[in-house]
């Protein structure tokens, strides 16, 4: 098992595709939004257009990782992206990170994304584990990943410098057991959660 094949995941109200070279415009726009950078991350070399298009047009050629578009099914606009990396094949697991811009949010997209992604993962991928980090102050990625069923695992206290404070980094993580029990549901009562993944074509 790798990472080579780039599929197609559709949703209600998103479809995550394969990345190209095209996204860079769109992707540079989004990672320049404040909310992106105080919750993710401040660049550490200067991301030029010319370095977003040799960045997400190599994203199909990467089987350690899958980086994928995330995109409004209905107008096929460009959101954010979800990402699956630092695969450790033995351990059968790898780390989730994501960022959705501003005309994706509070519309239920981060949580669907997450979803289609990680239900890849586990059910087509055979991960057994999935991990991430994230800032202790976003409430709103932190609900969503609760939503989908990641479980706290513990804090790194006060471990940056953001802003002129100090911001904890919060461990959580998603077991294939875990996911086979609720499909990303865990506070849905049994009969309402879905029996499998969602639609998905590999490229």
């Amino acid at each position: 098992m790798n990472f080579s094949d780039k599929p197609v995941l559709t949703g209600a109200k998103t479809v995550l595709r394969p990345f190209t070279e095209d996204d860079a415009v769109g992707m540079a726009g989004i990672i320049e939004d404040p909310d992106v950078i105080r919750f993710t991350f401040e660049p550490s070399t200067d991301l030029t257009l010319e370095r977003l298009r040799s960045w997400y047009g190599s994203r199909g050629d990467s089987d350690d990782r899958l980086d994928l578009a995330v995109t409004d099914r209905a107008t096929g606009e460009l959101l954010g992206e979800v990402v699956l990396y630092d695969w450790d094949p033995r351990n059968r697991s790898c780390t989730f990170r994501t960022l959705i811009g501003p005309r994706g949010r509070g519309r239920g997209i981060g949580t669907e994304a997450t979803r289609l992604i990680v239900g890849h993962g586990f059910e087509q991928l055979g991960l057994h584990r999935i991990a991430l980090e994230v800032y202790g102050h976003n409430h709103r990625a932190r609900r969503v990943y609760e939503k989908v069923g990641f479980v706290t695992e513990g804090v790194r206290r006060e471990a940056q410098l953001r802003d002129g404070e100090w911001t904890d980094e919060v461990l959580m993580s998603l077991l294939a057991p875990e996911w086979n029990a609720h499909r990303g549901h865990p506070d849905a009562p049994d009969a309402a959660r879905p029996t499998g993944a969602v639609s998905s074509t590999a490229r």
